[in-house]
């Protein structure tokens, strides 16, 4: 495997604690999916700049950040039984990786932490 993009960003949690009861802002940076998740969790500024923190790496991965049609919402993250985080690869997502790294497939890989005033996150794209 050959890793063909990286990036990180970090996120001072605070500026989300007035920004999560915009719900104009929720919903134009964060998928239905995200959306619902949020309502189990109890610290929701956290969850919620975790990531935004994930699709802004995810973007300087790319290389090209938002631009080129490629929206926040585009950007999902789940999480699997065990709790760790992941992007779901939609088709939009494949096109753009596709287009702009020159790879048909490839992995991503998410790494987020946070702690109180902080959110992190880490994410590399690899070609297979």
């Amino acid at each position: 495997m050959k890793t063909v993009g990286i990036g990180v960003d970090i996120i001072d949690n605070k500026r989300f604690k007035k920004l999560i009861k915009d719900k104009k802002f929720i919903n134009r940076i964060f998928s239905k999916k995200e959306i619902s998740a949020s309502k189990k969790k109890l610290d929701k500024i956290n969850f919620f700049s975790n990531r935004f923190a994930a699709k802004e790496s995810f973007a300087k991965a790319l290389g090209t950040g938002f631009r080129n049609k490629l929206n926040f919402k585009d950007i999902e993250i789940l999480n699997d039984k065990l709790g760790k985080p992941f992007y779901l690869i939609n088709n939009k997502i494949k096109q753009i990786i596709k287009k702009n790294k020159k790879i048909a497939n490839f992995e991503l890989f998410l790494s987020i932490s946070d702690e109180k005033d902080y959110s992190v996150a880490f994410t590399i794209i690899q070609k297979i």
